[in-house]
């Protein structure tokens, strides 16, 4: 079976996911969701790794992660491994816990990596288990709102440090861009090549990178599929109504991601969040 290709270089972004076996609950109770924040605790620290956001579910979790020094399958084979051996320990069972390879997305840092981090504490509120990312103990939504004692291996500082240079008004908004995402849609709309988050020089360079690096003829990414040419910003400008109305129909699109679109009518990127969010629920 052809495997999904797994792109590695000093400073490349991933959203990773990892599903128990058979769909299977990988966190029994909180004493095992406690054991996998202290693995990943020291695997982070081991590995060199920054941790932008995490929410573990029932049967799997998410990570947003970043690897300086280019080492994520050594990473994970060291969170998911050693957390495998503590579970099987724990409760006195045996064999794989986790289906299979982990998943990885390579992100481009840039343009999705605010947005990620707001989509990965939002999973409980969107699977129904909880009405907010507040009453979810169990992601870093809480910790990165001051809703909670500080995670010394989270990088909150970074993720408040886009919203404003004070920090308490910094938190503030933090609290209100995450709320306005409750219902907005996913980015996995512009996904490439299943393993690719990125405009389109941004997948090309990822795609050059793995030629350059791999001689595993297991690996493969299909063949990148040309878009229909998206209309510009300024087309979306001219065109629409208001300021708003651009800012909609351009996101709407699947052509540009909220910083670019920010970027471009010199506006932050909970503007357009908060946009996006009021059109989604009028």
């Amino acid at each position: 079976m052809v495997r999904q290709a797994r792109i590695e270089y000093s400073g490349a972004l991933y959203h990773i996911t990892s599903r128990g076996n058979a769909k299977q609950d990988i966190f029994v109770d909180d004493e095992d969701r406690l054991v996998f924040l202290e693995t990943l605790r020291k695997a982070r620290n081991r590995y060199n790794c920054i941790v932008y956001a995490y929410c573990l579910m029932d049967n799997h979790y998410h990570l947003l992660v970043e690897t300086p020094d280019a080492n994520l399958s050594q990473f994970m084979r060291q969170l998911n491994g050693v957390y495998t051996q503590k579970y099987n320990f724990s409760h006195s069972s045996t064999g794989h816990l986790f289906q299979g390879r982990f998943k990885s997305i390579l992100v481009q840092e840039d343009l999705y990596l605010l947005e990620l981090c707001r989509y990965i504490v939002l999973n409980p509120v969107r699977a129904g288990m909880v009405r907010s990312a507040k009453d979810w103990k169990w992601s870093s939504y809480r910790a990165s709102a001051n809703l909670s004692s500080p995670i010394d291996w989270l990088n909150s500082d970074w993720l408040l440090s886009n919203f404003s240079k004070n920090h308490q008004l910094a938190i503030k908004q933090y609290r209100v861009f995450v709320s306005e995402g409750k219902n907005q849609a996913s980015p996995w709309h512009q996904l490439k090549n299943q393993v690719l988050l990125g405009d389109e020089p941004f997948v090309k360079k990822s795609i050059k990178q793995l030629k350059k690096t791999t001689k595993d003829k297991e690996i493969t990414l299909t063949k990148v599929q040309p878009r229909k040419k998206a209309r510009t910003l300024d087309v979306y400008n001219e065109k629409s109504k208001n300021r708003n109305d651009a800012i909609y129909k351009a996101y709407l699109s699947g052509s540009y991601s909220m910083k670019q679109i920010g970027d471009y009518f010199g506006v932050h990127y909970s503007t357009v969040s908060r946009v996006i969010s009021a059109r989604c629920n009028p």
